[in-house]
């Protein structure tokens, strides 16, 4: 039998996966490293600390599954999007990465857009030019930090430095490459226009690849840490949330996946790279040749609850009080609604000057009526996404869960019910679906199977359950949904001048 690794570069951790080549889940293990928010709105992590705990629990499986070293025969890695790690000429990072939350990127993103021009992005990264995205980061430090961008010699996201101390190559693949403002969605290359108006070239960008093809191999030193060797080949991999997509088998038309982790994710498949008129959602390419995907994130969907839990629930380390909480208050959470931008937001308002807030707060609520509101209201964020999917032309039938938040069956009906459609979850553990998209990845590549849809067709298998609407609730949700729409608009220049007071 042979086996596949897939790593799967959170914020909060990396976890690896051991599978087989039916997909079966053999070991798993995790390691948490730190986040730093040096000030109000940054957001930034060691790339050393990811290697050590790649390495750490790639070999922790090794060791609890028992299997033979020679027997896994590829690699993929799942990487958190849209950050940037900045190299010298020897490989060594000269500062801490810029991850995908950050927030500082607000006035160098409209330096970028004046540098390149909405025209442009939009010709080649099919989205204007945003604050969240790589190419935002990247002019931030050559703004503001100009000593530093003089050294830089490479320019990768940060599963790609995974990558690169993996195997020595600096690449990149297509789904995490999308988010960088620097690719060519359309024709799967780096936007050569883009990147003379930056002053950036490939050889700093890396190598793009396709998902699953094989972009490197173990290096010996690397392989002996871990357990395995230099017969691992390590395959291009995809973002967090293509890799989550390929995992619940979302490689065909007609399907969609929601992901709720540190951030939240809606993801749908398309044959074509279609340019949302709207600027709502991101078009990136998907890890299967020949396809591409509408996606848009929630920055603080589970981050939200996380941050409700340490605060009020310190002691609910699995959720548990706070499933159960949550039931004691009814849908709508008493007139109580949450707006979940703690860190600013993504789609569809790409504005990180927005905060969280509760509006409509009275004396009669509950503990049990906030905690319902932070739940729903991280909802309500992702059905904004959808809404912004169905609007360039998509319109699932179901939609597929999986991420953290997929383990609670409060959270499943809630999403089914503000959704108003079906819902289903892979027969499998949900929360590690990046990591076998990954997986799968590198079976394809190492050609196990013949194709990316052809695998997933074999491996993913959805459970019986499938969680429908109660028309009740839905109509309900449908209520409180127009409420929470309106309030962004009228609370927008509220937040910045919030921000801005000298104080």
């Amino acid at each position: 039998m042979n086996y596949y690794l897939g790593l799967d570069l959170g914020t909060g951790s990396i976890k690896t996966v051991l599978f087989d080549e039916t997909g079966k889940e053999i070991a798993v293990h995790f390691i948490e490293y730190p986040l730093y928010q040096p000030h109000n709105g940054w957001s930034e992590q060691e790339p050393e600390d990811w290697y050590q705990a790649a390495v750490q629990t790639v070999k922790q499986v090794m060791v609890s599954s028992g299997v033979a070293p020679e027997d896994v025969k590829g690699l993929g890695i799942s990487g958190q999007m849209m950050g940037a790690v900045m190299l010298d000429s020897n490989g060594t990072p000269l500062r801490r990465a810029i991850l995908w939350n950050d927030g500082r990127t607000s006035e160098s993103c409209e330096h970028v857009r004046q540098i390149v021009g909405d025209d442009l992005f939009m010709k080649y990264s099919l989205t204007p030019a945003r604050p969240g995205l790589t190419a935002a980061k990247i002019q931030w430090v050559k703004d503001n930090q100009p000593e530093i961008y003089a050294k830089v010699a490479h320019i990768l996201l940060p599963k790609d430095y995974l990558r690169y101390r993996l195997t020595g190559e600096y690449a990149t693949e297509v789904s995490d490459a999308s988010a960088t403002q620097l690719l060519d969605v359309p024709n799967r290359c780096w936007a050569k226009e883009i990147l003379e108006k930056m002053e950036l070239t490939e050889d700093m960008l890396g190598k793009v690849y396709e998902s699953q093809e094989i972009t490197g191999y173990v290096l010996p030193n690397v392989a002996e840490a871990m357990g395995i060797t230099t017969g691992c080949a390590v395959v291009g991999g995809a973002s967090d949330n293509a890799a989550g997509g390929v995992g619940t088998g979302v490689v065909a038309p007609g399907r969609a996946m929601t992901t709720i982790g540190t951030s939240g994710t809606v993801f749908a498949f398309s044959e074509k790279p279609v340019l949302d008129r709207n600027k709502s959602v991101y078009t990136f390419c998907m890890p299967v040749p020949g396809a591409w995907h509408f996606m848009g994130s929630v920055n603080s969907c589970g981050a939200s609850l996380k941050w409700w839990r340490n605060n009020y629930y310190p002691n609910d380390t699995e959720y548990e009080q706070i499933n159960e909480d949550v039931k004691a208050s009814k849908p709508g959470a008493n007139r109580l609604i949450y707006l979940p931008y703690l860190n600013g937001e993504q789609s569809p308002h790409f504005n990180l000057n927005c905060r969280g807030s509760f509006i409509g707060l009275a004396g009669i609520h509950t503990k049990q009526d906030m905690t319902r509101a932070v739940m729903e209201g991280a909802t309500y964020a992702l059905r904004d996404i959808l809404t912004g999917i169905r609007n360039c032309g998509v319109e699932p039938d179901s939609v597929r869960m999986c991420g953290g938040g997929s383990k609670s069956p409060f959270w499943r009906q809630l999403m089914c019910d503000i959704y108003n459609m079906p819902v289903t979850l892979p027969d499998m553990n949900s929360e590690n679906s990046a990591a076998l998209g990954v997986a799968i990845l590198a079976m394809v590549g190492t050609g196990a199977y013949p194709s990316v849809v052809e695998a997933c067709d074999s491996i993913i298998k959805m459970r019986d359950e499938v969680y429908q609407p109660s028309k009740e609730a839905a109509a309900i949700y449908d209520k409180v949904y127009k409420e929470f729409d309106a309030l962004y608009p009228k609370l927008k220049e509220n937040w910045k001048s919030i921000l801005d007071l000298d104080i």
